[in-house]
């Protein structure tokens, strides 16, 4: 079976790392780059990685989705902070019927997607990754680096879909490429579970990194931050329950400890925050907050958390225009 194309749109800390794996192992891969299209189209890619350094000197580069041929797998690794923009960067390399995987932080963000190119094309996951980009082209990877994904079902799905159980061939085939990559990837059968299980780690350690400023290890290592780390778990924990996607209680002490135990990492809403770029509050924090209300599920603490970091977001974004 010959391999598949792929399309990266948005060759970040994500794109750029598993994008270059890709290309490294043969595949066909085309970036669509911003700012740094023409560093890459001269110097290519670097990646340091726990799995490897490596160089990727020549690269296909794109300035505009237009440019791009069809792919049988676009992977959408933007900030969800800019997901007005597939409408337009989407058709081209989809047009011949091509899948996209989105591996986006939050809850439901795959629904932009879907308004693109149909629910029945669309995959979604969640990348339990440490990796910031550092440079132009430029990509550093720390820790973990996993890809679980699946079948992206929308909340107004018929029934039939709905009860669709098992892992499709589409999603075994990318899964096989990218662990021929050396890319940590798995499928899951229940993306929502996945994706709430994320929102465990992306809700406390995220948004208490902007609020009080700290990397992951300082607010793991201090009992008053890593408690009001747990309180929000708590009521993530209880928001998911009550949306029907059961999570164990102990994977709240499991979240704690793996945290304890990577390297000390900036969020990328601290990164974000820092860099006064938009923060992905509304994926992140006001999807959830609206799926749990609408489950009678009130989360008081996430609430006042999310209504902080829209203060500081928008005076952060203020101070910069």
């Amino acid at each position: 079976m010959n391999k598949q194309r792929y399309a990266i749109i948005g060759a970040g800390a994500l794109g750029g790392l598993y994008g270059s794996m890709l290309a490294r192992s043969g595949f066909e891969v085309h970036f669509l780059l911003n700012r740094d299209y023409q560093h890459v189209v001269d110097h290519g890619f670097r990646v340091e990685s726990v799995w490897g350094d490596f160089e990727l000197p020549n690269v296909n580069a794109h300035a505009s989705a237009k440019t791009m041929p069809d792919c049988d797998v676009t992977i959408v690794g933007l900030k969800t902070t800019r997901n007005d923009l597939l409408k337009e960067l989407l058709p081209t390399p989809t047009r011949n019927g091509g899948v996209v995987l989105v591996l986006q932080n939050g809850l439901n963000v795959e629904a932009d997607s879907a308004a693109v190119v149909g629910d029945d094309r669309v995959l979604g996951g969640c990348c339990f990754l440490c990796s910031n980009k550092v440079g132009p082209g430029h990509v550093r990877h720390m820790d973990y680096g996993r890809i679980v994904f699946g079948e992206y079902t929308a909340e107004n799905a018929s029934q039939d879909r709905r009860e669709q159980t098992g892992v499709s061939d589409r999603a075994q085939r990318i899964c096989d490429e990218l662990v021929e990559a050396n890319i940590d990837a798995q499928i899951t059968d229940d993306l929502r579970l996945t994706r709430w299980r994320k929102l465990l780690w992306n809700i406390p350690f995220n948004g208490l990194s902007v609020a009080l400023d700290a990397s992951s290890k300082e607010l793991v290592d201090d009992p008053d931050s890593l408690l009001l780390a747990e309180q929000l778990m708590r009521e993530v924990h209880a928001g998911a329950n009550a949306c029907g996607v059961p999570i164990p209680e102990k994977l709240i002490d499991k979240t704690i400890e793996v945290t304890h135990s990577m390297v000390p990492y900036d969020s990328s809403m601290r990164l974000d925050y820092r860099n006064q770029q938009p923060m992905e509050l509304d994926a992140i924090f006001g999807n959830v907050i609206q799926a749990a209300l609408a489950a009678q599920c009130p989360m008081p603490k996430v609430e006042m958390l999310y209504q902080q970091l829209r203060f500081l977001d928008q005076r952060n974004l203020g101070s910069r225009q």
